[in-house]
């Protein structure tokens, strides 16, 4: 069973809308209430590397067309192999940075006692072995986008550290005493961690969050976007077919039926190795998956839910009352408990609004 013929399947590559393109942008207008020139204008080349043209997709790529030319810092957040890095080189791509470098920091990969002179860099003499000053990657990034990825995973005192930067645009060197060094970067930050479940556990800074989540975007699961799958299909099998030397003009039927049946608790990534572990294996002219597949993956047992509304909630309850306590009730200014939490006074305000707090008993008498 032959199906379908692969430029059929690949249609939507190089800038083209699939054939659904009328029904796509008609749930988007009514659904998200984006207008069609603002379809048209995020399915550009520039996302040339995110591929689909789903309601869910399209609406993310809206947001992203929408704070790229700006400098607001972006926590995108995400499952693994959603997607998450190609959607920070996108807003770098398409930003006023776009010249300048891209500088991506791996916040799980980095040993904790190293990351502060990653970061930093340092001077000759700071420690031993440091025969000669090295730039950190605030300096590698100036001018441009400094990306964090897996930030969920940066230890809790290296984030204080960070948030002395995203707060005043310097930082020091290590061995540099007190000869801070200026910064213009913006800050991109990725994670597929819970946040809010790492601030209630104390391994997250709430000030932090804020400072960084000042444009969330959710790159939606392969699973909320199945319509993609025959158009990513058809991406990854051009390419790697292109690697591999092979000539590769049709997909079996039953291989597309399967692979949108899928849950993809992988993601993106996962079905991308599929597809390049199929295209090894191809012996002829259409491509089928792995017959072994899915039986070789990896089951992961689910984590237990629990509430955390409510914990959260007492736990910034906590945060902006000591704040408003120190400030003797005064939010906004620079010696306002907006300034100390690191959060603008507008959204201190919203805060205190919502959790009832009476920030009048902090002042003096």
């Amino acid at each position: 069973m032959r199906g379908a013929e692969f430029g059929s399947v690949n249609s939507c590559l190089g800038g083209n809308l699939s054939p659904n393109q009328k029904t796509v942008e008609s749930s988007l207008q009514e659904e998200y209430g984006i207008k069609k020139e603002e379809i048209d204008q995020i399915l550009i080349p520039m996302f040339e590397e995110i591929v689909g043209s789903s309601p869910a997709l399209l609406a993310m790529l809206s947001r992203l067309a929408m704070v790229a030319p700006t400098d607001s810092t972006v926590l995108i957040t995400g499952e693994t192999g959603s997607g998450k890095e190609l959607v920070a080189r996108a807003l770098h791509k398409r930003s006023k940075r776009f010249s300048r470098p891209f500088i991506s920091f791996s916040c799980a990969a980095v040993p904790s006692s190293l990351i502060v002179s990653e970061l930093f860099g340092y001077e000759r003499g700071a420690f031993t072995g440091a025969e000669q000053r090295r730039a950190g990657r605030f300096e590698l990034a100036d001018g441009g986008t400094i990306f964090f990825d897996e930030i969920g995973e940066l230890p809790f005192e290296a984030q204080s550290a960070l948030l002395r930067v995203l707060q005043e645009r310097k930082f020091e060197r290590v061995g540099g005493g007190s000869h801070p060094v200026s910064t213009d970067v913006r800050v991109i930050a990725a994670t597929n961690r819970n946040l809010q479940a790492a601030i209630v556990a104390g391994t997250f800074r709430l000030d932090l969050f804020y400072r960084l989540s000042v444009f969330p975007i959710e790159v939606p699961p392969l699973r909320d976007r199945k319509e993609d799958v025959p158009i990513l299909l058809g991406y990854f099998t051009h390419r790697y077919a292109r690697r591999a030397g092979k000539k590769i003009k049709y997909i079996d039927k039953r291989t597309i039926e399967k692979l949108q049946a899928h849950d993809w608790r992988g993601n993106v990534r996962e079905l991308e190795n599929l597809i390049e572990r199929s295209v090894i294996l191809c012996k002829g002219d259409t491509l089928s998956v792995d017959e072994n597949w899915p039986s070789m993956e990896v089951v992961q047992p689910k984590a237990p839910s629990c509430p955390l509304g409510g914990r959260l909630s007492e736990l910034q309850r906590d945060l902006i009352e000591a704040a408003l306590a120190e400030c003797r009730g005064r939010v906004s200014g620079p010696s306002g408990a907006a300034a100390k939490l690191g959060i603008p006074s507008s959204t201190l305000e919203s805060k205190i609004k919502a959790l009832k707090i009476k920030k009048n008993r902090f002042k003096p008498d």
